[in-house]
């Protein structure tokens, strides 16, 4: 059986070609600037090196934060264009105003506005492309499911939403067919015993295997699954395959084998990583307590106008090795919320102030957690510390909930820049998956990750 495989670009491979091809045409365009036009601002030459290095670092820095590596937003003309203006708006801005490492200001300003004319333009003409091409389905990888019908429709609605190029083109049963089994229409079902055609008939790149157990898979689905390996065909595990794409551990997949989907990052137990995230933790602790005090006075008057009350308040969390710590945060609920017993926080809860709702959009009120900090019960970055209450309730229905409590809680975390505020528990068992994610892949690069996206949160305004 011979198979010839489609070009399919993995998430990793379009986020990088995004990198590239953003700084390539915003290079370009500036090239074709000094081409076409009087431009000297900025010019394609040696000497200019470390000019041409921080306006690649802006570039990739600020589109970063704006969401411009975002697939799910990327694969959206309007939505990208609007973040390329205001990406550029911060590219030029902060690059006028690096004088000392940036270019000495032209005579003729109007050349400013081609500098910012043209950083727009090339980056539109580049996703364009991207849009009409490299999201067109001939560039789709094409997948065929082999699994028990009952995971099927889970399974395939998260891929999609995760990766809209990662086609599952039908499934096969690798249960023994039966009078009652369950069947799923959402999908292309195929005969096991047209396997090995299927896979050539509709081009078939990939073959996801999706089975609870794996003794349950018929022989016949058995050996044709031994024989492509035995070819080189690309066969992959669900897990696998749902931990890349929706950077999340699927603990509602896990069963008795769990310690294989638990080897912890190594960054867990590396002396070196341990003193550097604590080198930040104190280094951004310090910086929010400055700038918590310098913000204090308005907020103040804005408690007393909008609040009516109390301005701090602290509250139990259960911290490192479970270990409860008392948190401070900005009150932004009204006095006495819980009289009648502690409830979830929900959207549009009434309980929460006018000015409360200001301050958590805004993230306002989780300065004062860099106290907390500062002392070492948190971090800057990981899962966000749970009242004692909702631990002891989620533990016994969520498998691996006290897992994430093997690090120090954070300001932010995987699960916030990923998942809207935990309002159930349905919501809880989602924030656990990203929580074990990033223990699981814990490193400098996620850190910073998570950081970009937090900044991308606030200045969205999408705090809860």
């Amino acid at each position: 059986m011979k198979n010839k495989k489609d070009i399919h670009f993995e998430v990793s491979e379009r986020k990088i070609l995004l990198r590239i091809m953003d700084l390539f045409m915003v290079f370009l365009g500036i090239y074709c600037l000094e081409c076409f036009f009087e431009f000297d601002y900025l010019t394609l030459r040696i000497i200019n090196i470390s000019q041409l290095i921080l306006l690649g670092v802006y570039v990739l820095m600020f589109a970063t934060i704006f969401e411009l590596y975002d697939l799910q937003k990327a694969s959206k003309l309007d939505a990208t264009f609007k973040n390329i203006v205001i990406t550029a708006s911060m590219v030029v801005v902060f690059y006028l105003l690096t004088p000392f490492l940036s270019p000495v200001l032209p005579e003729e300003r109007l050349q400013i506005l081609y500098f910012y004319l043209c950083i727009i333009i090339a980056m539109t003409l580049w996703r364009t492309v991207y849009i009409y091409l490299i999201e067109s389905p001939r560039f789709y990888k094409r997948v065929l499911l082999v699994g028990e019908v009952s995971n099927i429709e889970s399974l395939t609605s998260a891929l999609h939403k995760a990766d809209p190029n990662y086609k599952i083109v039908g499934f096969i049963n690798s249960e023994e067919a039966s009078d009652e089994s369950v069947k799923f229409k959402g999908l292309k079902e195929f005969m096991p015993t047209d396997f090995l055609e299927i896979i050539r008939r509709e081009r078939i790149s990939e073959v996801l295997v999706a089975s609870f157990n794996s003794e349950a898979i018929i022989a016949e689905v058995y050996h044709d699954l031994i024989l492509l390996l035995e070819r080189g065909f690309k066969i992959r595990e669900y897990t696998q395959v749902y931990e890349e794409l929706l950077h999340k551990v699927p603990i509602q997949f896990v069963g008795k084998d769990f310690y294989k989907y638990f080897p912890f990052s190594r960054s867990n137990e590396n002396k070196l990583y341990i003193f550097f995230q604590r080198a930040f933790d104190i280094i951004c602790s310090l910086i929010g307590i400055g700038s918590g005090l310098i913000l204090l006075p308005i907020i103040f008057i804005g408690n007393l106008i909008g609040n009516k009350g109390p301005l701090f308040y602290v509250q139990e969390r259960v911290g490192r090795n479970s270990k409860p710590f008392w948190i401070i945060k900005l009150r932004t609920m009204v006095i006495n919320a819980e009289d009648d017993g502690v409830k979830w926080a929900i959207k549009n809860d009434k309980r929460i102030t006018p000015f409360g709702n200001f301050l958590r959009r805004s993230r306002l009120d989780e300065i004062p957690q860099f106290i907390n900090v500062l002392k070492g019960d948190m971090s800057v970055i990981g899962p966000r510390p749970e009242r004692p209450f909702f631990v002891n309730e989620l533990s016994r229905i969520i498998p691996f909930y006290e897992t994430r409590h093997i690090i120090k809680p954070g300001l932010t975390g995987w699960a916030q820049v990923k998942t809207r505020y935990g309002s159930s528990v349905d919501d809880s068992l989602m924030k656990l998956q990203y929580d074990l994610y990033y223990i699981k892949h814990r490193s400098v690069f996620l850190d910073f990750s998570i950081a970009i996206k937090t900044l991308s949160t606030i200045l969205y305004y999408r705090g809860q």
